[in-house]
Parts: C-alpha cells; structure tokens; sequence
C-alpha cells in the first residue's frame, strides 16, 4: 500500500531523515519507534505532505504523492493525527467530526442556500459521524465544545475526524500521549477493530508496553535513518535496539 523509497529531508545542517526506505501492505498495524529526535514525526509530515521531502519517492496505492499537498495527499487515502490533538476548539464534537466528509454538496456556493439540495445528504453525513462518535464513546458529548473535552477525549474525537473521512491509510503521531494506561490501552483496541474493517495504520508511539501488543511489524529509527526492522519479538531481542533505544 505505502512503499518510501531513500527518502531524505534536512533542516539546514540537521539531517532530520535520511535515506529511509519501507514497506506497508494493507492490513498492517505498523509501529515506527525510536528515541526523541530522530526523525519519526518528520517522517510522517513528509507521507502526509506538511513536508516536501529533499530526495526519494513517496508512493501510496498506485500513485506518487512525493511532495503533493495535503488535500490531494488525503483525497488519495492518507489521514493524519498529531500529539497535541489539531481541533477546532470552539466547534463542537460533531462539527469537528463533520468536517472531513467527501463531496459535500452544501459547500458549493451556488447550491448552499438551496436546502433541499443537500439536507438529505448532511441527515445521513451526520448520522455517520454520530455513530463514529458513539463508537468512540464521545456519544454524550455531540454539541460540547471541543476545548471542554479531557485530553483522552480529544485524542479519541481526532481519530473521529479521520474516520470520518474514509482513510485507507491513517498515521498516528503518540495517540495515547498524556492519556491514562486504561484508556490507552482501549484506543489501540480500537485501531486493532478498525484494522479488522480493512484500514491500515502507521504509528508513532512511546509506549511500548502497549504497542508490542498490537503491532505486526515494527520500524525502529536512530538519527534520521532506520535502524531495525522486524516483528515486536525480533525487536525486543534485538542488541542495537537494547542499547540505542532502552540505554542497555
């Protein structure tokens, strides 16, 4: 589904990534680690195209998005959460999950004060998001502002959004950072459902006790370039990995 191919990105003399190339195939729950800084956010700005790449080839499900923009990078498939969850603070829970949805034929000025033109559509774009929402347990909180939610919440209500606009490929930036191991652990149960319904998900993310768990394959990075790869068990035994990412 996704294959980078020596791609490489620097910000004047720091070589944030370097020369990475991998593989995903549809399906997969891939889980991309390694310590502060050394490079994995920047790795997914540049797939989800918030970054133009120096050098290499980004391709996903057929099509070269390298340096494409976002609107068409997520009209192709990809959807992009971050640590510090991207809402719109003042809008309510399902606006915010309103707004990713595909062709919505009221945004159209000419058709937008024509009502009848679109009400059935946004009846049945809304009821798709209130069922995402109750599926996220947000089903209490449709019209709470976004700022009111607990950080947990709005970790759970920016995987909403991406749902709502039918990704195939999502990649998630620490989507249980600053989150209770309860809850944490109950938002990866949710990726490994969706995974179940055909989505595939490239993940950022710290806590490994947890990801282990979830992951089929495993990138590890060490100053901008990978490190290892494998299976969470290959990893764990991996002596590189010990020593670089645990201080072992």
């Amino acid at each position: 589904m996704l294959t980078v191919s020596r791609l490489s990105k620097a910000f004047g003399r720091l070589q944030a990534v370097q020369d990475v190339t991998l593989q995903i195939k549809p399906g997969q729950i891939v889980g991309l680690i390694g310590p502060n800084g050394s490079g994995k956010s920047t790795l997914l700005n540049c797939i989800a195209g918030t970054i133009t790449p120096d050098s290499g080839r980004i391709n996903f499900d057929g099509h070269d998005i390298t340096g494409a923009p976002p609107d068409r990078i997520f009209r192709h498939g990809i959807a992009r959460s971050h640590q510090d969850p991207a809402l719109f603070q003042r809008m309510s829970v399902l606006d915010n999950t309103l707004l990713p949805a595909r062709q919505q034929t009221g945004e159209s000025a000419r058709r937008a004060p024509l009502h009848h033109l679109w009400r059935a559509q946004e009846n049945r774009l809304a009821g798709r998001a209130g069922a995402i929402l109750q599926r996220l347990r947000l089903g209490n909180h449709y019209v709470t502002r976004a700022s009111d939610l607990s950080g947990g919440q709005m970790k759970l209500l920016e995987l909403g959004r991406s749902l709502a606009g039918e990704p195939k490929l999502m990649l998630l930036d620490e989507p249980t950072a600053g989150v209770a191991p309860v809850l944490a652990y109950e938002i990866f149960e949710q990726i490994a459902t969706l995974r179940g319904e055909g989505l595939t998900f490239l993940i950022v993310e710290h806590r490994l006790e947890i990801l282990f768990d979830f992951v089929d394959h495993l990138f590890v990075m060490h100053l901008g370039g990978l490190l290892a790869q494998g299976s969470p068990a290959e990893i764990a035994a991996n002596a590189q990995v010990k020593e670089v990412y645990f201080g072992e």
